[in-house]
C-alpha cells in the first residue's frame, strides 16, 4: 500500500511510524503546507518523500488527513472529487458533525471513512511522533455504514496495523461526548495555565513549589491552538454547553467555601470520586 499523509505532525507522523515498521506501506508520502515539516519529517525517517497532493493522488491507495478540523473541511471536497474508485481517504479530525455534513451528499462520500484516534500528547510537529501512540487506544468510526464496504476494510486494515481497539458513533454523538471527555479537558487546562500565570507576576516564585499534581493538570496547555481554535469553532455548541456546567461546578465549589460549608464540600469530593467506576 502507498500511504499519502497530509500532515505530518503528532499524529500523521505516528501513523507512518507504525505503518513503516509494520511493512504495511510500501511507500509513505507526506504532503504539509509547512515545507519544515517536510524536512523534519524525511529526517526523522517518517515518510519517504515529500509531495504535493496533486502528485500523491496519482499514486497513492490511501490518503491519511490528519491535519486541523478547518483545514480537512477546506481540502476534503477536493479531494474526494479527484479520488478514484479505489482509493480511500481517513480523516482523522476530532470533530465529525460539520466535517460530515459538507460532504454527506459527495458522489464519492463512500471513499472516506471518518475516524478519530482517541490519543495524542500535548506536542506538536514531527519531532513529537512517537511509536506506539495508539497501542490499546481507542479509534472512533463515525458514520460508517456511509462508507463504501471495500474502503471500510481498508481503514480497518490500518487501525489494526495501530493495535487499536474501536467504537461506532454517529456524528453527532460523536461531537456531544469528545466535548466532554477531551475538549473541556483542554480548556479547563488553558484556562488554569492562565490563572497561574496572572498570579506568577505578583508571587514570582510560584513555580518552584510546582508538583507533579499541578504537571499533570495542567500539560495540556501546551497543546496547539492552531488545531484546538478549530475544534472550539467546530464544536462550539457542545463545548459550550459542558463548559455551562463546569463553570455551574466550580461556582457551587466556591460558594461552599465562602459559607465555610465544609461537610458539604466532602461529600462533592466523596461523590467525584466516583469516576473511578470508569478511570481505573
Amino acid at each position: 500500500m502507498k500511504i499519502a499523509i497530509i500532515g505530518v505532525g503528532l499524529i500523521g507522523g505516528s501513523i507512518a511510524i507504525t505503518l513503516k515498521e509494520k511493512k504495511f506501506a510500501s511507500k509513505v508520502i507526506g504532503i504539509d503546507k509547512d515545507e519544515q515539516n517536510i524536512k523534519k519529517a524525511l529526517s526523522l525517517g517518517l515518510i519517504d518523500e515529500g509531495k504535493s497532493l496533486e502528485e500523491a493522488i496519482a499514486e497513492a491507495d490511501i490518503f491519511i488527513l490528519a491535519v486541523p478540523v478547518d483545514a480537512i473541511c477546506k481540502i476534503l471536497p477536493s479531494l474526494l472529487d479527484q479520488l478514484s474508485p479505489k482509493q480511500v481517504v481517513m480523516d482523522m479530525g476530532s470533530t465529525k458533525e460539520k466535517l460530515l455534513s459538507l460532504v454527506e451528499n459527495h458522489e464519492k462520500r463512500g471513499r472516506l471513512v471518518a475516524c478519530h484516534p482517541m490519543a495524542g500528547t500535548e506536542y506538536s510537529g514531527p519531532e513529537a511522533a512517537v511509536p506506539n501512540l495508539f497501542s490499546g487506544k481507542t479509534m472512533i468510526y463515525c458514520d460508517a455504514t456511509n462508507s463504501d464496504e471495500d474502503a471500510f476494510d481498508t481503514a480497518e486494515a490500518v487501525v489494526d496495523q495501530l493495535e487499536m481497539k474501536t467504537v461506532f458513533m454517529n456524528a453527532k454523538e460523536h461531537d456531544v461526548h469528545t466535548a466532554y471527555v477531551s475538549h473541556i479537558s483542554h480548556i479547563t487546562s488553558f484556562a488554569l495555565a492562565l490563572t497561574v500565570l496572572e498570579k506568577e507576576k505578583s508571587q514570582g516564585r510560584i513555580f518552584e513549589l510546582a508538583s507533579s499534581g499541578f504537571e499533570s493538570t495542567v500539560r495540556l496547555a501546551k497543546s496547539s491552538a492552531d488545531m484546538w481554535v478549530p475544534i472550539f469553532r467546530q464544536n462550539r455548541k457542545n463545548v459550550m454547553d459542558v463548559l455551562e456546567e463546569h463553570i455551574h461546578q466550580l461556582q457551587n465549589m466556591q460558594h461552599l467555601l465562602e459559607i465555610e460549608d465544609y461537610q458539604s464540600f466532602y461529600k462533592l469530593i466523596k461523590k467525584s470520586n466516583k469516576i473511578k467506576r470508569i478511570l481505573k
